[in-house]
């Protein structure tokens, strides 16, 4: 039980915090062609778990209850694409190259699919 409330307290802060800043970011650069507010989050997220994965796996420095509170809750809140960057690159760091490029490939593809099915199901039954 612990461990779900530390993981919602930190998803919690992570939602606020890519709410707030994704929102700041694409009122800043004033655009509305571009989403630049999520790309922006998406490498923050991603410079940040780089960063953090680090210190974890080299000096030792979060205990399990940490990394679920800052790696899954926060930053999994503010945006699961760091997650997405972290795991590929640590299966590209072990040799595994092709499961690497099948979690690209399968994210980003059965992902836009996902998405593309979802709306098409949502319309075929309220249209």
């Amino acid at each position: 039980m612990t461990n779900l409330l530390l993981v919602g307290i930190g998803g919690f802060i992570g939602s606020v915090l890519r709410y707030l800043f994704s929102g700041w970011v694409q009122q800043a650069v004033k655009s509305v062609g571009f989403p630049f507010g999520t790309l922006t989050v998406n490498v923050i997220g991603c410079f940040i778990i780089g960063f953090l994965a680090q210190l974890a796996e080299a000096r030792g420095l979060f205990t399990g209850e940490s990394r679920l509170f800052v790696f899954v809750g926060i930053l999994g809140g503010f945006t699961t694409f760091s997650s997405f960057g972290n795991e590929t690159l640590n299966l590209a760091r072990d040799g595994q190259m092709m499961n690497a490029l099948a979690n690209i490939g399968a994210n980003v593809i059965i992902g836009l699919f996902a998405v593309w099915l979802g709306r098409t199901v949502s319309y075929l039954i309220w249209k």
